[in-house]
């Protein structure tokens, strides 16, 4: 790893200067960084060495997806790894996020069944509001359920964990796929109203199904490592994939959300204005790509890093705060369980694992006209119309004009006052921790709730557990409470 720098730092705000780095020659510039991107160095490496070669945390640089297949795609970014410049992007008068959720690359709208959905849509056009207030109503008639929901599909996968375990497995015994049929199953009650238990199908391979459907959109921008690399430029990186290989299972979720979630669909159609088809594929992207997807990626990071061998002295800390916290609460875990406030180490945990290893690395958004990109000290780079900014956040959550000891998981960062207020640059959500989603901005809708999910997550293991260790996405020892 390269050395990390500190930005320039000055008194006050100075001339904007133009943007470091460069694209290349057509063709060759955009798949030289892209080999270098997903190949020769990885995403970390990428944006680390070229804002170590140009002394700067802005730079020019080519994103992938590129070339050869990739119509009408401008890999051109202008990449930010601060945590000062990095709040442009959050700001809807500086940018117009239309269609660039993941970037540059857009994917074909035949993935959610013709619809334009709510994240794809900017703040100024018609239809955001009555899209980002449809989720804010999914999210708020979902509170009833969420917790004791999620809490018994835990309960059922930590069974089935304990019971592979329990047979010798090599290795431990995976928690990955009986963790993603847990969220698969608690946001359809949540989120949808229905118990996918309706649909054999559905409650047996709908988490795959939403799997595929993920994979199909995010592999031409992700390094998957399943192949040799060479092979996995020419099969994975080089073209999008057609929406036709997943239809048939989006259809089958489609029909579920149409039958079993009708009050659901109602809210969108009556409530918003929405179409009844188009209400469906919103509902199916929250609870596929939002939802799923993230808490897919996030909370195996999180049972992971608190899992680790070396860990042993935080577990022994939040076993101790989680079990004073319910006793408070008559031992039972739940919203009011995990509280602000109730159990602090393990929400700054939460937030360090956010910090450190955010589930959406980049955000991205289109200059909606020239202005002046300031980062530390008032450093000003000229931005023009047009341009996209290209936020890698594990890079600027790691700003060491920001955080102490940058680069290290520091369970509690963020207790106490002044930890708290380092919760102003923690970005995963589209947004500082701070705000809050409002339907005129693009924060996730969810954010709360995420943290409490996680914490509620932790609390349940230490409730259950007097002990336990990961390797990977394996629990290799899992440690039943004793009485005390």
């Amino acid at each position: 790893m390269l050395p990390s720098f500190s930005p320039a730092a000055t008194a006050a705000a100075t001339p904007p200067r133009p943007i470091p780095g460069g694209y290349g020659i057509p063709v060759l510039g955009p798949l030289r960084d892209r080999l270098d991107y997903f190949w020769f160095q990885g995403p970390e490496e990428f944006f680390r060495r070229r804002a170590a070669q140009h002394r700067s945390t802005v730079f020019r640089a080519n994103i992938p997806p590129t070339f050869p297949f990739f119509l009408g795609v401008d890999p051109r970014v202008v990449a930010i790894v601060d945590t000062a410049a990095f709040t442009a992007l959050f700001d809807n008068s500086l940018v117009d996020k239309r269609d660039c959720l993941i970037g540059p690359y857009n994917p074909s709208d035949s993935f959610t069944g013709g619809t334009r959905v709510g994240v794809y849509l900017d703040t100024e056009e018609p239809e955001h509001e009555r899209t980002k207030a449809f989720s804010m109503d999914l999210l708020r008639r979902s509170s009833r359920v969420w917790a004791p929901e999620f809490l018994r599909g835990v309960d059922g996968m930590l069974d089935a964990v304990e019971s592979d375990l329990a047979k010798g497995k090599e290795g431990g015994a995976s928690f990955l796929a009986p963790l993603q049929q847990c969220i698969f199953r608690f946001l359809c009650k949540a989120v949808v109203g229905a118990d996918p238990a309706a649909e054999n199908l559905v409650d047996r391979f709908g988490f795959f199904i939403l799997d595929v459907w993920l994979g199909l959109q995010l592999v031409p921008t992700q390094k998957i490592g399943a192949l040799p690399q060479p092979l996995e430029e020419l099969l994975l990186h080089s073209f999008p994939f057609p929406s036709i290989i997943v239809k048939p299972g989006y259809d089958i979720l489609y029909r579920f959300v149409e039958k079993h979630g009708a009050e659901a669909v109602a809210v969108g159609v009556d409530d918003h204005g929405l179409t009844a088809k188009d209400a469906i594929n919103n509902i199916l992207f929250v609870l596929g790509f939002n939802a799923f997807g993230g808490f897919s990626v996030f909370l195996p990071f999180l049972v992971l890093e608190i899992g680790k061998a070396d860990a042993a002295a935080l577990r022994a800390r939040l076993r101790d705060e989680v079990r004073a916290a319910l006793e408070e609460t008559g031992g039972e875990v739940g919203f009011a369980a995990v509280a602000k406030g109730r159990m602090p180490l393990v929400r700054s945990t939460v937030y360090e694992v956010l910090r450190t290893r955010p589930p959406v690395p980049l955000q991205f958004g289109r200059a909606r006209q020239d202005f002046v990109l300031r980062s530390h000290g008032g450093e000003g780079f000229a931005v023009s119309q047009g341009e996209m900014l290209c936020g890698y956040q594990p890079m600027a959550m790691r700003d060491p004009a920001v955080f102490d000891r940058p680069e290290e998981f520091v369970p509690d960062r963020f207790v106490g006052e002044e930890g708290e207020k380092l919760l102003s640059y923690v970005y995963w959500s589209n947004g500082p921790e701070t705000a809050d989603p409002t339907v005129g901005n693009k924060q996730c809708a969810a954010k709360d709730a995420v943290i409490a999910t996680a914490c509620m997550l932790v609390a349940e293991l230490f409730r259950r557990y007097d002990d336990f260790e990961c390797d990977g996405t394996s629990f290799t020892k899992l440690q039943k409470r004793q009485p005390s």
